[in-house]
This record gives structure tokens, C-alpha cells and sequence, in this order.
């Protein structure tokens, strides 16, 4: 499902369980006929993201709502920065505000985090990854702040890319039965997908080279020196991705094995959001 779909479906179950039959408080307190302006206000040093965002969910509520944007998602931000001024029915800006705040203070906190890690792999060919380790309902959003802060994406789901994890391997009887299961079930669905498969040692490793056919081996939870290793047995046959409590201060050493990809759940399943808030322009 596109991006937008999903956002849409996103904003509409946000705005039921936050306004239900109304929100009484800007109701009994503002005239439907007021008119003004809030601005963005960041409060904290980071990258922004989901400017873009924000500008959906006010036009999703009230296309009357004027969105002027002053700073673009991506963008390295500090205490006191207008990100944009949104002005229209002083009504609709104090609907909008906390669905805007919780979803660009996630995003940006995200975004951040995902810039730190990028900047450690600096000088090297590593590319860290995200993972499904996500908020429910919020994937797309919250993989889109990865990719704006630097980091790319892995799959999205379990619908566009074949993870053959320790589970799956284990349920099927080896390492040898996944990947030709892998395949059997490609070509017989007609499917083009790319097959991944974790590995837990250096003999379900070798396993895996020698039955062929995957795209990429994950190393999971190997040592930094175990992945070395790793690389040198492989030597450039296949993708190869680190995975497994790689941590902010452990990321540059795996990276300087030779991996091309690392993955950190921690860029979207622990991330402290952004500061920063939607204030009134008097």
C-alpha cells in the first residue's frame, strides 16, 4: 500500500481517538469565525523531519489551512529555528497541534539518531539500516525518517523481501531446506523478490555460500573479530549485513570489517523525539 494510503488511514484513526465527538475545550472557548497564526518552534538541537507530513495532516482537516514552510525536512536544526507558520480557523490550528507534534517530534528524533550513526560510518562503505522494529501504524512515516536522516531502508514488510531469520531456518529443518524453499516458492509464484538468509556461526555461514542463491547473509550476533573473518570467507559473493546489539559505540569497528550493511533496531524502537513545539503568533 502507497505511502499515502497509509498515512491517510494513519491521520484519520489519530484525529478519532484524540478528538472523538469533539474537542469540546477549543469549542466552548473559540469562535468558529477566529482567524490566526502558529509557528514551529524548535526547541532542540537535531535533524528535521516530517515537515511534509505535518502539512498533509493540517490539509487532511481542513484544506482552508495555509502552510508556509521556512525550513525543509533534512535539515539540521537548533533551539529558537521556525520550521514553518501554519495560519487559517484558530479552530482547526488547536485540532491539528499534538497530531503534528507527536508525528514531526517522532520523526525528527528518529532522523537524528539515524544522522549519529551515519556520521560514525563516515569513510567507510557501510550503510546502516532500520528494521521492522517500529511503532505499529507508523512504519512508513517512521522509515521515511531514516531515509531523511541518512540511513536507508531495509524491507518495509514481510511482503517485499524473503529474511530467512534463525526461526524460519530452524522450523524448516536447516539452513539447505530454507534457501530451497526460498526458491521453490519464488519460481512457482512467479516472484521477484530477494532472498535474505541469517546466520548464527561460521558453519551455517559456510552452509549457506555453499547451497547459493541469496542475495545477502545476515551475521547475527557475531563479534567484531568473528566478522572479519566473515568477510574474508565470503570475499565480495554476496551481500553481507551485520546484525544483533550493534550499539552506537560498537558500530565503527563492524563497519571496518567490510560489512555492506549494518542494521540498528534502536534507530526507530528507542529513540527520545525531538524537542519542539506549535505556538501562537499573537
Amino acid at each position: 500500500m502507497e505511502l499515502k494510503k497509509l498515512t491517510d488511514k494513519l491521520v484519520d484513526l489519530a484525529f478519532a481517538e484524540d478528538i472523538g465527538d469533539g474537542d469540546h475545550t477549543t469549542l466552548c472557548s473559540i469562535p468558529e469565525t477566529a482567524f490566526g497564526r502558529a509557528r514551529l518552534l524548535i526547541k532542540e538541537e537535531g535533524i528535521l523531519a516530517g515537515v511534509e507530513v505535518a502539512r498533509a495532516v493540517f490539509h487532511r482537516f481542513d484544506e482552508g489551512l495555509v502552510v508556509e514552510v521556512l525550513i525543509n525536512d533534512g535539515t539540521y536544526v537548533k533551539p529558537g529555528d521556525v520550521a514553518f507558520i501554519v495560519s487559517g480557523k484558530v479552530q482547526s490550528l488547536l485540532q491539528t497541534e499534538r497530531l503534528v507534534l507527536n508525528i514531526m517530534q517522532r520523526m525528527s528524533g528518529i532522523a537524528t539518531t539515524t544522522g549519529k550513526y551515519v556520521k560514525l560510518l563516515e569513510g567507510t562503505k557501510t550503510k546502516v539500516l532500520d528494521t521492522r522494529k517500529t511503532t505499529p501504524g507508523m512504519r512508513m512515516l517512521e522509515k521515511q525518517a531514516v531515509k531523511i536522516g541518512g540511513g536507508e531502508n531495509h524491507r518495509i514488510g514481510l511482503f517485499d523481501m524473503i529474511l530467512l531469520k534463525d526461526n524460519h531456518v530452524d522450523f524448516a529443518g536447516g539452513i539447505e531446506n530454507a534457501i530451497r524453499g526460498a526458491q521453490k516458492y519464488l519460481k512457482e509464484k512467479n516472484k521477484q523478490l530477494n532472498i535474505e538468509i541469517e546466520v548464527r556461526n561460521f558453519d551455517e555461514l559456510n552452509q549457506a555460500l555453499a547451497v547459493g542463491g541469496v542475495d545477502r547473509i545476515m551475521l547475527d550476533n557475531f563479534t567484531p573479530e568473528q566478522t572479519c573473518e566473515a568477510v574474508k570467507i565470503v570475499d565480495g559473493r554476496v551481500e553481507l549485513e551485520s546484525s544483533g546489539g550493534i550499539t552506537f559505540e560498537t558500530i565503527r569497528q563492524y563497519a571496518e570489517c567490510g560489512v555492506d550493511y549494518i542494521s540498528v533496531g534502536a534507530l526507530t524502537h528507542s529513540v527520545k523525539s525531538l524537542d519542539m513545539s506549535l505556538k501562537a503568533i499573537e
